[in-house]
């Protein structure tokens, strides 16, 4: 989204940070540092500090209260805040002036490049109050171009950092989540897709099948033509599944060895079909010395088979069991559970001795 906010609770302890740094530098600056000072600017500035380090804390300990839309603007809040005070103060120095590098580096760090850009503009814009209304046009030209231009170097290469470990993320993630060898999820991430998947089930009520193969006599490829050619079997076998597996929320997963798992929002009849492209698609395979290989799979859906995630899990094994234990190369459907009986329904005569 053009104007996503990324790490909130990062952007909330940056807005922290800054209001309670901000407090006690305005009773510095408005208070105690000037010569002259009314009774009026005294109050003034002493209830702006006490407001806010209140925020600060508000947005440090309690950000869930705060406005989800004050995290976009605050930037735009905190360049009219070192206005203000900037043009309060008659204060056109230097270090005044580095303040404006807060929302400069929070935008950079937390918000779009669209916000970005207008939060440059914005402190050019208000730079551009200080400077030329207490310097002077002459002096206050140099002073201004000089801090946009600091300020457009600055955001370009924090932008361009935060760009930089994004990516880092994204690839250290893929290699969390994913098998290094197919390239499909991982038994960590599929588990908690298949868990996220059966909540959803349960609220929606809406099928998910789970399909559980594995390549039948995968160790005597291994023996046979050796492991690279037993590695190559298993990449073709995951292309063949993110082939079947084509749905939006279709995951394919490798629990380790030959094992293989997909999990698909479908029904049973549906399932079924997608075992059968499967096996069409592996067995389409020719560049493997010893010929496509064969499978053995098990299909469970739920609710037909399961209500939670183990027995799903557990049925869909079964399944697979079943399969192998019928001949191999085929696929076996899970029976539905046992009906359970309540015990006061139970017949009298059956617990007679």
């Amino acid at each position: 989204m053009r104007y996503q906010l990324r790490d909130e609770a990062g952007a909330s302890r940056s807005v922290a940070y800054l209001l309670m740094g901000a407090g006690p530098f305005m009773l510095v600056t408005g208070v105690i540092l000037p010569d002259h000072r009314s009774p009026a600017s005294v109050v003034t500035f002493v209830l702006l500090t006490f407001l806010l380090c209140g925020a600060g804390a508000l947005c440090r300990w309690r950000p869930e209260r705060v406005p989800h839309v004050f995290w976009l603007i605050a930037p735009f809040f905190g360049i009219g805040m070192v206005s203000v005070l900037n043009l309060a103060t008659r204060d056109a120095s230097t270090g005044s002036q580095l303040f404006y590098l807060w929302p400069v580096l929070y935008a950079a760090n937390f918000l779009s490049r669209v916000v970005n850009y207008l939060t440059i503009a914005m402190v050019s814009a208000g730079n551009a109050a200080v400077v030329f209304s207490i310097l002077g046009p002459n002096v206050g030209l140099s002073d201004w171009a000089s801090l946009t231009v600091a300020m457009m170097l600055t955001a370009v290469v924090v932008a361009s950092l935060r760009g930089r470990n994004e990516r880092l993320r994204e690839v250290l993630e893929t290699q969390a989540y994913a098998d290094p060898l197919t390239g499909v999820a991982n038994r960590r991430s599929f588990d908690g897709a298949l868990a996220r998947a059966v909540e959803s089930a349960h609220r929606t009520g809406e099928p998910i099948a789970l399909m559980t193969l594995d390549i039948d006599h995968f160790k005597k490829i291994n023996d046979t033509w050796g492991h690279g050619v037993g590695d190559q079997a298993l990449q073709l076998v995951a292309d063949a599944l993110r082939r079947v597996a084509r749905g939006r929320d279709d995951v394919v997963g490798r629990l380790g060895g030959d094992e293989f798992v997909v999990l698909m929002r479908t029904d049973r009849m549906a399932a079924r079909r997608a075992a059968d492209e499967v096996r069409a698609a592996v067995s389409a395979i020719e560049t493997l010395p010893g010929g496509p290989p064969g499978l053995s799979i098990g299909v469970a859906v739920l609710p037909d088979h399961a209500g939670t995630v183990i027995e799903l899990g557990a049925a869909s094994d079964a399944a697979l069991y079943e399969a192998k234990e019928g001949g191999r190369g085929r696929t076996a459907m899970a029976h539905p559970p046992a009906p359970r009986h309540n015990v006061d329904q139970v017949p009298s005569a059956t617990f007679t001795s």
